[in-house]
This record gives C-alpha cells, sequence and structure tokens, in this order.
C-alpha cells in the first residue's frame, strides 16, 4: 500500500495535532484528509507554513489548559447530587456511570465536559458519598465529590408501643384472629345463659 506524508493543520484523534507531519495511506489523504482541509501535502511552501501552525498548536493547547485548570479549581469545591432508584433494602437498581455524571453536571451546574473526562474504574453501585477523579486535560487532574441519594424515602420500622405487643398478623383465609378471639368470649356467655 503506498503511503504519502501530509501536514496536519487541525487535531485528529489517533493521528496527531495540527504541525505534525505524518504518513497516511494515500487513499485516505487523498478521499478524506486533503478535501476537508484537515491536512496538507508535504511542499517547500507549505514548510513553511509549518511555523504557523505550530504557534497556533501553541495557542490553542495554552488556551484548554488555562481553561481546565481554572475548571479544576471550581469543580473541586462542587458535589453533585445524583438520584437514583433503590429498592425497599436500600438497594439500587442499575449504576451511576460516567454518562450520568456528566449529564448530571450539565444540569445542576451548567459543566459540559465530556464522559470520557471522567475517571471511573467501575461504575458505582451504592448509595452515599463517592469521590471521582476528573482528567480533564493532560496535565490536569481533579476530584469532583458524587452524593448518590435515593429516590425513595427511607423505610422506618414500626416499632411496638411501650408496655404492649404488637398484634401479630397471620396470613390465613378464612376468619380474621381478632374476630375468633371476640367470638370466643360471647359464645361462652351465651352458653352460661342457657345452663341457667
Amino acid at each position: 500500500m503506498p503511503n504519502t506524508e501530509v501536514i496536519l493543520t487541525h487535531n485528529i484523534i489517533g493521528l496527531g495535532g495540527e504541525s505534525d507531519q505524518v504518513k497516511v495511506a494515500a487513499g485516505y489523504a487523498r478521499n478524506y484528509l486533503l478535501p476537508q482541509g484537515l491536512a496538507i501535502p508535504v511542499t517547500g511552501a507549505n514548510k513553511r507554513r509549518l511555523e504557523v501552525l505550530r504557534q497556533r498548536r501553541a495557542e490553542r493547547e495554552a488556551h484548554e489548559f488555562n481553561t481546565m485548570s481554572e475548571l479544576a479549581k471550581g469543580i473541586t469545591k462542587l458535589t453533585c447530587v445524583v438520584k437514583v432508584k433503590t429498592g425497599d433494602d436500600g438497594k439500587m437498581f442499575g449504576s451511576v456511570t460516567s454518562g450520568t455524571i456528566a449529564d448530571e453536571l450539565k444540569n445542576q451546574f451548567d459543566i459540559s465536559l465530556e464522559k470520557r473526562k471522567i475517571h471511573l474504574e467501575n461504575p458505582i453501585r451504592t448509595v452515599g458519598d463517592h469521590e471521582i477523579e476528573l482528567r480533564l486535560h493532560a496535565d490536569v487532574k481533579a476530584t469532583l465529590k458524587v452524593k448518590v441519594e435515593s429516590l425513595n424515602p427511607p423505610v422506618v420500622p414500626v416499632e411496638a408501643t411501650e408496655g404492649q405487643d404488637a398484634p401479630q398478623r397471620t396470613e390465613k383465609r378464612g376468619r380474621r384472629p381478632e374476630a375468633e378471639a371476640e367470638a370466643k368470649p360471647a359464645a361462652a356467655a351465651k352458653k352460661s345463659d342457657k345452663d341457667k
């Protein structure tokens, strides 16, 4: 397969940044990079243009670094609250992923952050407080506090009143235990009236 050298004019993920001179397949350069304006062929005139591209790249990278540094300072003070559905025992249905956290950051604080910058080793599967690492830039990392809360109200156990036992209920068909207890003294009273 014939290769050709081109100078990139834009940052292309997996290939390089602007002002990089890279070897690519001739068809890729001819059919995609050159028509889209993402690269220029390597010629004498274009090599002189390389210095302008390097300067533009340095300015862009410095701007990204400054922006992400400011974002990192602000984001460490925030606590992102994520509400999830849970069962009666407090177990979550599903999990909290980096996409969920990115959506909540957008909704709560109007911070647009790509989900690939939110580093989770495993999705969050428990309710409570968690600390998440954010990789905002190659040189900038931050920590975000995430509080996972249940949408369901907490279940409060019913306690028996002091001095009295709580009535026990059974799942039987037929008569209710209370009705049987009331019926026995009434039947005993009728029997005693007949004996007289």
